[in-house]
């Protein structure tokens, strides 16, 4: 599932941010053994975070607004905002305590499924030099590949963590690691990410 990490670039973390997408408490139940998944994306975080990189969060929840403004056109969020799930307050909606936002991170509320598109987050990241994205979340097949397309035909130098990203495919998750996201990102392990910021 990891490409070789010859193949990426030096990242300087001062231009990097990784971003920790949809660990909230209504989403993370979907995946099995979850709990590992987080400490290994929390160890990410501590990685970057020590080198001097930014770390993001992204949400997906709900203001009374935001359902209403859904068009029947949108074949899933029309269901979500016809049957008001989601909304912003919600515990569901909360990012996972085990991974909460530090002072300085950033942390934006998404109303669709990738990262950027309805949030002001590339604003964010390019007022803060980055142009590098490493990639994590929840699921595969949803904001991560939502996120990695949009952030790709930004320009990012985009890495996906392949032991950092979950999907409840088993199947979906192999065929994108393998066959879809090498196209346009670098996909490596946490172990490989560590110690590209040790040589950093």
């Amino acid at each position: 599932m990891t490409s070789p990490t010859s193949t990426l670039p030096a990242i300087d973390p001062r231009r990097t941010a990784l971003l920790a997408m949809d660990f909230q408490n209504g989403i993370a139940g979907m995946i099995p053994d979850v709990g590992t998944l987080i400490e290994r994306v929390k160890g990410a975080i501590s990685a970057l975070r020590a080198a001097g990189g930014t770390i993001g969060y992204v949400r997906v929840a709900f203001t009374e607004d935001d359902w209403a403004a859904v068009p029947e056109t949108n074949k899933t969020f029309s269901g979500v905002a016809a049957a008001k799930m989601m909304h912003h307050e919600d515990a569901i909606t909360q990012i996972d305590e085990r991974i909460a936002p530090e002072d300085g991170d950033i942390v934006v509320r998404k109303i669709r499924f990738g990262g950027i598109s309805t949030t002001d987050l590339h604003q964010q990241l390019t007022d803060r030099g980055i142009d590098t994205l490493i990639l994590t979340g929840i699921s595969t097949s949803g904001v991560v590949l939502s996120t990695l397309i949009d952030a790709a035909d930004r320009d990012y130098r985009v890495i996906v963590l392949s032991d950092g990203v979950a999907d409840p495919s088993a199947q979906v998750q192999e065929v994108l690691l393998n066959e879809v996201f090498p196209s346009r990102a670098h996909v490596i392990d946490t172990a490989a990410l560590e110690s590209l910021l040790r040589s950093a």
